[in-house]
This record gives structure tokens, sequence and C-alpha cells, in this order.
């Protein structure tokens, strides 16, 4: 088989981890293994309660952290966070080996490096010397410098109209 691809779902609208997640569902529906890790999340959206019923499909889980945004962390929170992240993606990197790993979904990966969680060339490293098959959807904001020259496809989710600016939050079952 051919090298696997890098795709990227970004953007300030809403569907970057729904496609992923689309995506994800569709490679083990073929009897792909599959790999998720999301980061920046908790573990209680609603995705993963079905996606954990899937065979071939490997959850690597979020690491218990405070639930607050980045920007409402204090130095000492964002510390904690930081080693968190770098962890969950180490994590996440023996998941692949361990599963043999076809397909990997890293959600909200390039917003853990844009917010100084995760460093880029580490991300990059890691997806230049990837398994040769091993196929990686990343969403997020904005591809970070290190890793856009490496994406194979950018799709770019861009907001129209959204509830948020109305003042509502996000529903169950829609948004999470």
């Amino acid at each position: 088989m051919s090298q696997g691809k890098i795709h990227v779902y970004c953007g300030d609208g809403k569907g970057k981890t729904t496609a992923a997640m689309g995506l994800s569902v569709r490679a083990c529906g073929h009897g792909w293994p599959v790999v998720l890790s999301q980061f920046l999340k908790g573990s209680t959206t609603g995705e993963l309660k079905i996606l954990r019923t899937l065979e071939h499909y490997h959850i690597v889980e979020a690491p218990q952290r405070t639930m607050k945004f980045v920007f409402q962390m204090n130095e000492e929170e964002k510390a904690e966070c930081r080693a968190q992240v770098q962890q969950h993606f180490h994590d996440t990197v023996a998941a692949v080996e361990k599963y043999h790993a076809k397909l990997l979904v890293m959600d909200e990966v390039l917003d853990a490096v844009a917010l100084g969680m995760l460093d880029d060339e580490e991300l990059a490293d890691f997806l230049k010397n990837r398994p040769e098959e091993l196929e990686v959807v990343m969403t997020g904001r904005e591809p970070t410098p290190c890793v856009d020259p490496l994406c194979d496809y950018i799709t770019r989710m861009t907001k129209v109209r959204h509830p948020f600016d109305k003042g509502l939050n996000a529903r169950l079952g829609v948004e999470f």
C-alpha cells in the first residue's frame, strides 16, 4: 500500500470533529484498526459512547484535567495541563504501535500546539516518521507551521452563522 495521507479539518466553523469521526467510522467499517485521541476535551462527549462499542476502535482516554479553558488557567494549572497533554500525546503514539493502527484521529491536537501545550516540532516529527500505512486526521483552528507543509488534505470549515453568536450554549447531542 502507498504512504498513508495526512488530513486536517480546520477553521472557526462547526463540523471539524464530526467530519473526523465520520471518516474514522468509515475506516473502522472496513476493518481498519482506528485510534482516537482527543486533546483539550474531557471523556464525556457523546460520540465516545458509541465509538467505544466498535470492534477495532481504540480510544486513548483523555487525561483527567481541569475542565477550564486554557485562557482561564493560572500558570500552575497551565503547567499541569501541558504535562498531561504531552503524556497524552506519548500515549497516543504508543497506542498506534500497540494496535497496529491504520487510521489515527487526533482531535483538537492543532489547538493543543497553538496554545503551547504540545510542541509543533514533536508533532511534525511523529508525522514524518509514522508507520508507512498510517492515515492521520487532525482537527483544530489552524494547521501549525511545522505541520502545514506535511498535509495532503486541508479542509476549512468556515462559520457563517452559529447559535452561539446569539448567546446559546453548546447543545447535548449536537455540539457534544
